[in-house]
């Protein structure tokens, strides 16, 4: 009997596809499919909004594949806190379900000529959340070569290696290229062979450990990267301030204001955000007093 498409089972090895919104998750999984990359989005919207399922047999042994498809943070609609939950959830329930996580895909831009904010907050959340455990099962896939020179892409890669993801790879990640073909794709998923499924640290914590959320690896460092950003909004809207202060010419005044009130818009949600992390002080107390005894 067939499984419901977004319903997992002990026979399926899962394919875990994470990173960045725009780095073509949904094209890597086309074309694992046999779709050739054909039928995604390719607006500048977020085209994986929620978690999705897309169940193959394995082109050589026939067993049952099941790509997981999850939002980046920093996605178009959803909070960071939003994508966490959600993540989280499924995490839980994957483990609670003895599921097997066979290898984890974290997909990265090589055409990228620099690191962006939502990659980086993307690179420091997910070691937290997978763990050093999880790493020997991890990949990190680079795409869009054919819009680099093969010079480019290779002196990417190699300062992404040494100031990025040296830590992942230390901790026994590997790098791939991905070329948009069908053997590509399977040449990451089949990578080295593990005898274990992924040991993923976000769910050991909540189930095993019983942390909340915001107190979790992946919370407190999403927590870190919303502190952050707060800073680097309020610094901004200094400068505009200032801007506007000097300036004479009234439609550049009412640009700089407009610029302003959205970027104040931006610091409300932001905050918003970093409150819902926040841990209660009773809640704290009774960890650092759990800890010491």
């Amino acid at each position: 009997m067939s499984q419901p498409p977004n319903k997992l089972s002990r026979e399926d090895s899962i394919v875990l596809i994470v990173g960045p919104t725009g780095v073509g998750k949904s094209t890597f999984i086309e074309y694992a499919t046999g779709q050739d990359g054909g039928t995604v989005g390719h607006g500048l919207e977020s085209y994986t909004a929620d978690i999705r399922t897309v169940r193959v047999k394995h082109p050589t042994h026939g067993h049952s594949v099941a790509f997981v498809d999850t939002p980046g943070f920093g996605d178009t609609y959803k909070s960071d806190t939003e994508i966490l939950t959600t993540i989280a959830e499924w995490f839980i329930k994957s483990y609670k379900g003895h599921n097997n996580i066979a290898v984890i895909i974290y997909l990265h831009r090589i055409s990228d000529n620099r690191v962006n904010g939502s990659v980086l907050k993307n690179l420091h959340i997910l070691p937290s959340l997978l763990g050093s455990k999880a790493m020997p099962n991890v990949v990190i896939a680079t795409t869009m070569w054919k819009k680099v020179t093969e010079e480019e892409g290779i002196a990417r890669e190699k300062e992404l290696k040494s100031k990025f993801w040296n830590e992942m790879l230390a901790d026994g990640c590997r790098i791939e290229r991905f070329t948009d073909t069908y053997d590509s794709a399977w040449e990451i998923i089949d990578g080295p062979a593990k005898t274990n499924g992924a040991q993923v640290l976000l769910p050991h914590e909540m189930v095993d450990i019983r942390l909340r959320l915001n107190e979790t690896g992946a919370g407190v460092a999403l927590n870190k990267e919303l502190e952050k950003l707060i800073k680097d909004q309020k610094d901004a809207a200094r400068r505009l301030r200032e801007l506007v202060n000097s300036q004479d010419n009234e439609l550049v005044v009412q640009e700089l204001n407009e610029r302003k009130t959205e970027l104040d818009e931006t610091i409300r949600r932001t905050a918003a955000q970093l409150h819902q992390m926040k841990i209660p002080l009773t809640r704290k107390v009774r960890l650092f007093l759990k800890g010491r005894s």
